[in-house]
């Protein structure tokens, strides 16, 4: 029997994540690829999972997720915003911000619908749109050329929502640059899916991760976007759990139904005594200074891997927000970012990820290679120690 993909998944192919890993086993290298922390996650989020479990919270949570978990979010936003939003109509509850980005998208998008969104981009972003439909219409980030931080052009986003698309897709802070978009960046944008009439679906999981004075501002804050805007996070990101897989949506009744009407098909519900566990860590975090604490945290393990990138002669890119850090190869006469990061797997024992997989055409993206420093500093002394035998052999 002949296997025939359809056409919406037969060019999706391997992700390089799958290979680098495999690459990182192989040579026991130490990973700085993938995007999630090799530390343990906060005792008391644990704990609270732990309690849910053996209270018998361990059947089906309503699609739109629990209420409680529903109430922490919509009080978080409060917090943060000003805003108060209504947590049974205006918070969805999701496996991941992954799936909650696939959901919007199918709920949002008909086919030849086009989907404007920054490369390099997070790896789902160009499978979400072509699993809707959609027509991705990228606009191109470029690397700092003169001591500032990545950038776009206002025209080629102009252009961009010329081609009246249905959907923007905004991440800030972003993945793979650790970009911040600036609040004349962000009035910018909302102007533009005002004039245009487009909704946007923006992508936030790394809010609480800014750095030097960067401040994160939600799209959908901004006049005239909470009624056109979804904003999408998650508690893996914030509290160190990625293996949990909640996600949350906010934004208005009628986009929330949107997403819902895919979301109820996709995963149905997420994880009971997982959405407790992170009400519970919502609610106490303000009162535990954790968010004050994972910024000191994450801000060590920057400095830690600048450090150890700066003495082995690569000079990582301004880094804003996430939890990555980024190479720009061509200062070393190196125009492969592929070959680069595969060749520092074999060399030096160092997973990196080359930034041109998060372009739509990786042929014409500047060879950038991406670091993560969601590790332990152990993790980062031991890449420190390999990275400098690579620049021994560089040397000679």
């Amino acid at each position: 029997m002949t296997t025939r993909l359809a056409r919406r998944v037969a060019g999706f192919g391997t992700s390089i994540f799958t290979e680098i890993t495999a690459l990182a086993i192989e040579h026991q290298a130490v990973n700085l690829g993938q995007g999630f922390p090799d530390f343990a996650g906060p005792d008391f989020v644990k704990a609270a999972a732990i309690a849910a479990i053996g209270d018998e919270h361990n059947q089906y949570a309503a699609a739109p997720g629990l209420p409680r978990l529903r109430q922490a979010v919509a009080a978080q936003w409060c917090r943060d915003t000003g805003r108060e939003i209504d947590w049974v109509s205006e918070v969805t509850i999701t496996s991941g911000a992954t799936e909650a980005l696939c959901d919007a998208l199918l709920a949002l998008v008909d086919p030849g619908d086009g989907v404007v969104f920054f490369e390099p981009a997070y790896d789902a972003y160009l499978p979400d749109i072509t699993l809707a439909g959609g027509n991705a219409i990228p606009v191109r980030l470029h690397p700092p050329t003169d001591g500032g931080g990545w950038w776009f052009d206002a025209d080629e986003l102009r252009a961009a929502f010329a081609r009246r698309p249905r959907v923007l897709l905004l991440n800030t802070p972003h993945n793979p640059t650790g970009k911040v978009f600036s609040p004349d960046e962000l009035s910018l944008i909302a102007g533009l899916c005002q004039e245009y009439d487009v909704t946007a679906v923006t992508d936030e999981v790394y809010d609480r991760l800014v750095f030097d004075g960067a401040r994160h501002t939600s799209l959908a804050t901004l006049p005239g976007m909470w009624s056109r805007t979804l904003t999408v996070n998650s508690a893996g990101k914030t509290f160190s759990v990625t293996g949990w897989k909640i996600g949350y949506v906010v934004g208005p009744a009628s986009l929330n139904h949107a997403l819902r009407q895919a979301h109820q098909w996709v995963t149905f519900a997420t994880a009971t005594p997982l959405q407790l566990a992170i009400a519970t860590a919502i609610d106490e975090a303000p009162a535990r200074g954790y968010f004050e604490q994972l910024s000191a945290e994450y801000t060590a393990r920057r400095a830690a891997l600048i450090s150890a990138l700066q003495a082995a002669g690569l000079a990582p890119l301004p880094c804003e927000g996430s939890y990555f850090l980024s190479v720009d190869l061509r200062p070393l006469g190196i125009d492969d970012d592929r070959a680069f990061c595969r060749s520092l797997i074999h060399d030096c024992g160092v997973a990196a990820i080359p930034a041109s997989v998060f372009y739509v055409d990786g042929a014409t993206a500047p060879p950038v290679a991406r670091f993560c420093f969601a590790k332990s500093l152990a993790t980062i002394a031991q890449a420190r120690e390999r990275l400098g035998g690579w620049r021994v052999r560089l040397q000679g």
